[in-house]
């Protein structure tokens, strides 16, 4: 049984490594300061952190990896909001049929419904890495779609994967983005991944997206679809009235944890 303190522990030692990749190098005083916690408690998450391969200790604090940085950018992704992202997975199940073909695109929520999917007779098209460990490991069918690989996601991208999905025809499309705003639809900072999202999209039957309430009303730097592009968006939580007014208008459907 995780203790308190443990998990306590964890989400200090999580914060510290998302400060590291912003600022490469973190202090014991700042940290310890930023934290609220003794500066001997921040030495000894430093050196957990190092001895996971993750931090590089130095005089006076702790440095990233390199090697590791891409790597770990990814992980911290995938270990946030996952309330919120194991709520639009269920969610997002009570969408698939047995006997579906189902597409996931390399985001960390479309991951969380990788791990719920075996609870379906279905197969699946991934571009994720984690999300063809994950099936692999629960015993659902899947095709891996290569390409040029994009380390930030774990995931395949490029005119390979483009090609290759436009041949192909499942029934439903899961994607996920950075934000969502009703007058530029849903966009993302990440341009190979963002064409990598648009091809899927083009061959998906029905087309969902997978988004937490904290994405909506936001923007980033390029589009990936807009709100006629879409058939379903599925969130943790009700957005407010104007974005719900948009998917009336452009007669996409919201579906919300509350719903099920």
């Amino acid at each position: 049984m995780v203790t308190e303190a443990a998990k306590v522990g964890a989400e200090r030692q999580h914060l510290i490594l998302r400060r590291a990749l912003a600022e490469r190098v973190v202090r014991i005083k700042d940290l310890a300061t930023e934290l609220g916690v003794h500066e001997m408690t921040v030495r000894r998450d430093l050196d957990a952190l190092a001895e996971q391969g993750y931090l590089e200790r130095v005089h006076g604090g702790a440095r990233i990896i390199d090697k590791t940085s891409e790597e770990l950018s990814h992980q911290l992704r995938a270990t946030k909001d996952t309330e919120a992202k194991d709520a639009i997975a269920r969610a997002a199940l009570s969408l698939v049929q047995d006997g579906d073909v189902v597409a996931l695109d390399a985001s960390t929520t479309a991951l969380a419904l990788a791990r719920v999917l075996h609870a379906r007779k279905v197969s699946a098209i991934v571009s994720g890495l984690d999300a063809a460990n994950v099936l692999a490991a629960s015993g659902v069918p899947f095709l891996m779609i290569g390409g040029n690989f994009h380390a930030p996601a774990r995931s395949f991208v490029g005119a390979f994967f483009t090609d290759t999905v436009a041949r192909l025809h499942p029934d439903k499309v899961f994607f996920s983005a950075k934000a969502f705003h009703p007058d530029l639809g849903f966009t993302d900072p990440h341009l190979p991944e963002v064409g990598a999202k648009q091809a899927l999209i083009r061959a998906g039957g029905t087309r969902v997206a997978l988004l937490d309430g904290s994405k909506f009303g936001r923007r980033a730097l390029a589009t990936i679809a807009t709100l006629d592009d879409v058939d379903v968006i599925v969130t943790d939580r009700d957005p407010d009235p104007a974005i719900r007014d948009a998917c009336d208008t452009a007669d996409v459907r919201l579906v919300t944890q509350e719903d099920q």
